[in-house]
């Protein structure tokens, strides 16, 4: 699994609306960075209180890529 698959696997286990759940990825000189969209009424969701769930994501996002030798930020527009 690819950390494209597991943002959107994390993001749609999260949301009413796993349709609208699309994950693009930019490529940039130190890092890639992914882009997280979900529905209006999906946000909270995946921010989370406070922030907690959105923190998560990235937490495992860190680790994950960390073990391919990567660095990765995650960005939910």
């Amino acid at each position: 699994m690819n950390l494209k698959e597991l943002i959107e696997y994390m993001a749609k286990a999260l949301v009413d609306d796993p349709d609208k759940v699309q994950v693009e990825e930019i490529e940039g000189t130190s890092a890639t960075i992914y882009e997280l969209h979900v529905a209006s009424e999906d946000m909270g969701r995946v921010i989370g209180k406070q922030g907690r769930v959105a923190n998560a994501m990235r937490t495992l996002l860190r680790a994950a890529a960390a073990r391919q030798g990567r660095r990765v930020t995650l960005e939910i527009v």
